[in-house]
């Protein structure tokens, strides 16, 4: 069974080559391979990947090269972790918005907006790339903004599902905290892509939250980026990207205070390559993990082995998928995240119970906004951009929005070719 990842360079990609080693039994991989156009990185992360195998006596053999149509013909998936621009681009993201009050972040707001227009049209690109050379292949969407990613691979009739690690690190902390194995442990989360609520945890079918609030209010809340009384007020835990929301003016006065995430990110991402460069490293640095992405490996190998015919009884799976009927306030194609039921033939949301009027008003407002920022990035256009914004509750206002369609277009132009001439 082989698998390939476009963007294989990543510094994650050691992240996901652990969980193939540790979980070899549920998802028997034969070959990975690794496209990236950096040379460079993809070297050193397809020499860490190697050693990892090896050491874990993994049979699995890892290429690597640029060429994506070699790296993903007769590959059974194909996993997409990419990042137009790089670390470079996320900075923007996370700095031009605050230049207008607007929180600045790389997967929500203007920042979120941005990425979604360079990001996009590659990811399309690619995946017809793959239709061509691996046409049974799943696509597996872990590429930010995932929900809009994956709308944009599912309108154009691509086999694929978006994944986001947020789920399952709730649901093994919660299962860390109750001192079960993760298998027993399901969770209510229900909303958009960066954009849900746990409204429930149940173990072996008994809901188990309120006693979790009881007992850890202020770590969830720490964990949330939110105050302990909104999370024993609501009875259910934001995601942290809720905070962006519930707290955004005190967010931005934090952000206008401290170095911005990427320069973090870039300084630790240095060190992993290095450490990647070390031929005595054979296992997954502790480094890794200030990185990000923690549980993204298991995330990947669960969704993996469930689409390619492993685990067809297997639990539920927190994944981005089409709407339907699941949340009847939203547009059917909409792509939701919610617990679903994954086989060889797919992902099927799960019936979730009606969402709060609190939750709902917000899901739809960012959902519409979603539906704009899809058609700004396929069809480019400033009006787009600006109404893109405008119907964003991160942003809202005309003359904020029309000030940041500006900046945010010329910090973008190399990304954007329809920008030319403008």
């Amino acid at each position: 069974m082989k698998l390939a990842v476009v963007g294989g360079g990543s510094t994650y990609t050691p992240e996901l080559v652990d969980g193939f080693a540790r979980l070899r039994d549920v998802l028997p991989l034969t070959e990975i391979a690794l496209i990236d156009p950096d040379e460079r990185r993809l070297g050193l992360v397809a020499g860490m990947a190697r050693r990892m195998l090896a050491h874990a006596g993994h049979p699995a053999r890892v290429t690597a090269g640029s060429s994506v149509e070699e790296g993903v013909a007769g590959a059974s998936a194909v996993l997409f972790q990419l990042r137009i621009g790089g670390q470079a681009a996320r900075e923007v993201d996370e700095t031009l918005p605050l230049r207008c009050g607007c929180v600045g972040q790389e997967t929500t707001g203007a920042g979120g907006l941005a990425k979604a227009l360079r990001t996009v049209p590659v990811v399309l690109e690619l995946a017809e790339r793959v239709r061509r050379h691996a046409p049974q292949a799943w696509i597996v969407d872990f590429t930010n903004p995932v929900g809009i990613v994956t709308r944009a691979l599912l309108d154009a009739g691509h086999r694929a599902i978006g994944l986001c690690n947020v789920a399952i690190g709730v649901q093994r902390r919660a299962a860390a905290a109750l001192g079960v194995a993760p298998s027993r442990v399901t969770l209510d989360h229900v909303g958009l892509n960066h954009l849900t609520w746990l409204r429930a945890v149940h173990l072996d079918g008994a809901d188990v939250l309120p006693s979790l609030i009881d007992r850890y209010a202020d770590e969830l809340a720490e964990g949330a980026g939110l105050r302990p009384e909104l999370i024993r007020r609501l009875g259910a835990v934001p995601s942290y990207y809720l905070r962006y929301y519930y707290a955004h003016d005190e967010v931005v006065a934090q952000q206008r205070s401290a170095p911005p995430r990427a320069a973090e990110v870039s300084a630790v991402e240095a060190r992993l390559l290095e450490l990647y460069a070390d031929p005595s490293v054979v296992t997954k640095p502790v480094e890794l993990e200030r990185r990000g992405g923690a549980f993204y490996s298991e995330a990947a190998v669960d969704l993996l082995a469930a689409l390619l015919g492993g685990r067809e009884d297997g639990p539920p799976q927190v994944v981005n998928v089409r709407n339907g009927r699941t949340l009847p306030f939203l547009p059917e194609e909409a792509v939701v995240e919610v617990p679903a039921s994954v086989t060889a033939a797919g992902a099927v949301p799960l019936p979730v119970r009606p969402v709060e009027p609190l939750y709902a008003g917000l899901i739809a407002h960012v959902s519409a906004y979603e539906t704009l920022a899809l058609e700004a990035a396929l069809r480019g256009g400033a009006d787009r951009v600006r109404d893109a914004l405008l119907a964003h509750p991160l942003v809202g206002q005309d003359a904020v929005a029309e000030e940041l369609t500006g900046l945010l277009l010329e910090a973008n132009r190399a990304h954007l070719p329809w920008t030319v001439g403008r």
